[in-house]
């Protein structure tokens, strides 16, 4: 029986510190993505503006391609560095109203989505607000080219709910939820293919609940695809 207890107790405390050294090893991760981010910020200036003093008349097309790909760098740091602070975040820091439509109708004019619907406010961050729509809109523009967006915003008990519609080939219904994990591809598509480094959706989703709200992948009736993100007013 002795044995027994002993085993027992042992047991617990092998979990205990298994649990422990997860979550130590998670943080460290978390903790290097961020230097890491960080670090790369410097040498992306540099390699920016050297680009910038090359003369124009030479190798054009591949200094263009260059600042292109500058900026996706630039804009994917920036996106790590956000979702680790809103993984360290307990609630958000002076929060402020804002009008949610009016913010969408800022960030379709850049993809030139069609927007409807009411003006609703919710009080938040109007930074990770604009953020959210900013990877809601740019994703509906690179996997559906070529179709129309459209952008809506509604008033629901207690809340808001935006829509953001395409007419693109759509999302089969068991990668629906798997698209929101951070990196995540989907299957037979390159990077190469869609500009992308597959943190916009994560992060889209770690602001929505941030703000006590949820995102959701649906098929558009029609065909096509719609992200669904709820957010409460209060």
């Amino acid at each position: 029986m002795g044995w027994t207890v002993s085993w027992a107790c042992l047991n617990r405390r092998l979990e205990r510190l298994q649990t422990r050294v997860v979550e130590r090893l998670v943080s460290a991760r978390r903790t290097m993505l961020s230097g890491a981010s960080h670090e790369l910020r410097s040498p992306l200036a540099r390699i920016r503006m050297a680009v910038e003093l090359l003369p124009s008349e030479e190798r054009p097309e591949l200094q263009t391609q260059i600042a292109q790909d500058i900026t996706e760098l630039d804009e994917s740091i920036g996106e790590i560095l956000l979702a680790r602070r809103l993984d360290t975040l307990d609630n958000i820091g002076h929060p402020q109203e804002v009008d949610l439509l009016a913010l969408l109708a800022e960030e379709a004019a850049r993809t030139q989505a069609g927007v409807g619907g009411v003006s609703v406010c919710i009080r938040g961050d109007p930074h990770m607000l604009r953020r959210l729509m900013h990877n809601l809109l740019e994703n509906a523009q690179r996997y559906a080219a070529g179709s129309p967006d459209e952008a809506t915003g509604a008033a629901f008990n207690k809340g808001a709910l935006l829509r953001v519609a395409d007419r693109g080939p759509g999302i089969p219904e068991q990668q629906r939820e798997r698209i929101f994990e951070p990196f995540y591809r989907l299957p037979g598509m390159r990077e190469s293919e869609d500009g992308g480094v597959g943190r916009g959706l994560a992060l889209l989703r770690q602001i929505a609940r941030r703000h006590g709200g949820e995102v959701r992948c649906v098929p558009r009736e029609g065909g096509g695809t719609c992200f669904e993100v709820a957010l409460v007013t209060g």
